[in-house]
């Protein structure tokens, strides 16, 4: 099946990849590397994070990472990975930036760092029949992934703007309901949900098997239609401690994006088979060909973005006010993209400093 699949530039071939997995001297200096023996690796069963599904399905995280086992969990959203990161039960983790800037504010700095981004797009409010405007949302119950998450975030930011007040114990002139995506689906089909605000594939599964029509595309809300919905992030003190195992990880993560550039016609079984193996349950293929056709893969992960981010997360009452500045590591990235003849990625001003 020829899936169309929108991939940026910065999305690097395969022969790229090689030339990276060949060799890149670490640019992060803070600490001499140190022996492990495994890499706790969390990401979600979502078309989002289509290049950790593809990473582990092809095999790239055990490439590149050799005697390093790699363990993977899989989570349902944000926060509870982010509980995961901060007790130490994961190492790394393919996640929204939302609850990255959560962990990273809350810890004053030093909890975790995003090394690269993974995906943007792939997020939208779907709604039920009656529902064609903002104003016809009075009164309704919307679902979004997790109190906190950055589907929430969005919801919750996206309809102050439009002069409805929410409360995250889900009163206010909408209420907003966090509930398991599967379980959106499920209530939405009953008739017990007007709405949800998801990431890919439920938008599309809310479509397709429930009818829901999308009411408001996360893209157009942003500059050029770009916005971060998934990145790469690693605990701080694994990242200090094992700066080598970071780098092995970087060079799996930008392998699974040119595998993406490089095979969009066996992307969707490949992810299939993925969420079969992680969740017993693939997806229907047109629920998957329209889930790819709105979302992009790259390493950029969109740090211009992430001011706006924040404020979003304090105006829906789900983060505390502070600085992120520091949230960004992006040298061991660039200094693999820069040895493949890549264009390095920008962190907004918000990285580590040479």
């Amino acid at each position: 099946m020829n899936t169309p699949t929108r991939i940026t530039t910065t999305a690097v071939t395969l022969g790229l990849a090689m030339a990276m997995l060949a060799g890149c001297a670490s640019t992060s200096a803070d600490a001499a590397p140190t022996a492990v023996s495994e890499l706790r690796l969390g990401y979600f069963a979502n078309v989002t994070h289509a290049p950790a599904l593809v990473g582990v399905e092809e095999g790239l995280f055990d490439e590149a990472l050799g005697d390093v086992t790699v363990q993977e969990q899989v989570f349902n959203a944000g926060p509870a990975v982010i509980e995961a990161l901060s007790a130490g039960a994961i190492d790394a983790a393919y996640i929204g930036p939302n609850p990255a800037i959560n962990t990273f504010i809350q810890s004053g700095g030093a909890s975790a760092r995003v090394i690269a981004g993974a995906t943007s797009g792939g997020a939208a409010l779907v709604v039920r029949d009656g529902i064609d405007s903002p104003t016809d949302l009075a009164g309704t119950t919307l679902a979004s992934p997790q109190l906190g998450n950055t589907q929430d975030v969005a919801l919750r930011s996206w309809l102050k703007d439009e002069g409805f007040e929410t409360t995250t114990s889900g009163g206010g002139d909408v209420q907003v309901t966090p509930t398991e995506n599967a379980q959106t689906l499920t209530l939405f089909q009953q008739g017990k949900l007007d709405g949800a605000w998801l990431p890919e594939p439920w938008v599309s599964r809310l479509v397709i098997e429930g009818g829901a029509h999308v009411l408001v595309d996360e893209g157009e809300l942003w500059p050029d239609g770009a916005f971060p919905t998934t990145v790469l992030l690693v605990r701080a003190e694994f990242a200090a401690q094992h700066p080598d195992v970071v780098e092995d990880l970087l060079e799996a993560h930008l392998a699974a994006l040119a595998w993406i550039d490089e095979n969009p016609d066996a992307l969707p079984s490949t992810i299939n088979a993925a969420l079969d193996a992680a969740t017993g349950k693939p997806l229907a293929d047109d629920v998957l060909a329209r889930a790819l056709e709105n979302v992009t893969f790259s390493p950029d992960p969109h740090a211009e973005a992430f001011a706006a981010l924040v404020e979003n997360g304090v105006a829906a009452g789900t983060q505390k006010d502070g600085s992120i500045e520091g949230l960004f590591d992006l040298r061991a990235l660039n200094g693999l993209l820069t040895a493949a003849g890549a264009d390095k990625v920008d962190d907004a001003g918000l990285g580590a400093k040479e």
